[in-house]
């Protein structure tokens, strides 16, 4: 399932699922053992947070303490409370829904960042073993330019040979971008306009560079950039094995 889809499906059983939950929960509603009922919406809110994302987890913490006061406590059937021990039970369920809820987002999103680290892994162990086996230059180049576009997300690439000409816009080796001679705030503006170079060096030697045009929507974070260095500098050295670099 897609992020959005779930997203989407997540928002709407944090409206939902709370207000259906405490309803089935009314036959067993009795004083003092709201606390136990109050858990069980504990466990909607961690459902709906590891189905979607963050907001979608607070909603439905907000969601099940309103839900929890409005046919668990007395008077039931009215936004308010009145016992005490209710109260407590209402804000409890919040604040660990909540917690619960930034835990289970975290989680997920930590889930999302190593499924994508293994393939950025797995893409650039794809390439170092082409390398070693001494595979065509050209072949490595074109694997790395289609893993390029894959990995930032580009609309395309294409590989220049020789000598450097004009002055574009440059993803540098630290993942790092500079325009002209000063730096750029790619996290702060997005990729700069028109192509970016990606210098490719080859024992320290230049011997070409990949022209980026970035894609639309986010700019990918700077291990995802460090990534595409990386996968740029086994097709230097495909190059300097081949003996087409020139001195810098």
């Amino acid at each position: 399932m897609s992020h959005s889809l779930r997203d989407a499906v997540a928002l709407g059983a944090a409206l939902i699922g709370p207000p259906a939950v405490a309803a089935a929960l009314v036959p067993l509603r009795a004083e003092p053992a709201n606390a136990t009922l109050a858990l069980a919406l504990v466990v909607v809110v961690v459902a709906v947070a590891v189905l979607g994302n963050r907001v979608a987890g607070v909603l439905a913490a907000l969601s099940s303490a309103v839900w929890f006061d409005f046919f668990l406590t007395r008077p039931y059937q009215r936004f308010t409370i009145d016992g005490a021990d209710d109260i407590e039970s209402a804000l409890l369920l919040l604040v660990v829904g909540l917690v619960v809820s930034q835990l289970a987002a975290r989680a997920r999103r930590l889930q999302g960042i190593t499924v994508t680290d293994a393939g950025h892994l797995a893409r650039i162990h794809e390439t170092a073993r082409l390398v070693q086996a001494a595979g065509s230059p050209d072949k490595i180049v074109e694997q790395v330019r289609r893993q390029l576009i894959d990995v930032l997300g580009l609309r395309d690439c294409r590989f220049e040979y020789g000598a450097l000409l004009g002055h574009p816009p440059q993803l540098k080796q630290d993942g790092g971008v500079a325009v002209g001679r000063g730096e750029w705030d790619i996290e702060r503006h997005g990729w700069p306009e028109g192509e970016i170079e990606l210098r490719v060096l080859g024992n320290g030697r230049y011997a070409g560079r990949f022209m980026l045009r970035p894609g639309p929507g986010a700019v990918p974070p700077l291990r995802t950039r460090l990534v595409a260095v990386t996968l740029a500098d086994h097709a230097g050295a495909a190059l300097d094995t081949d003996g087409q670099v020139l001195e810098r």
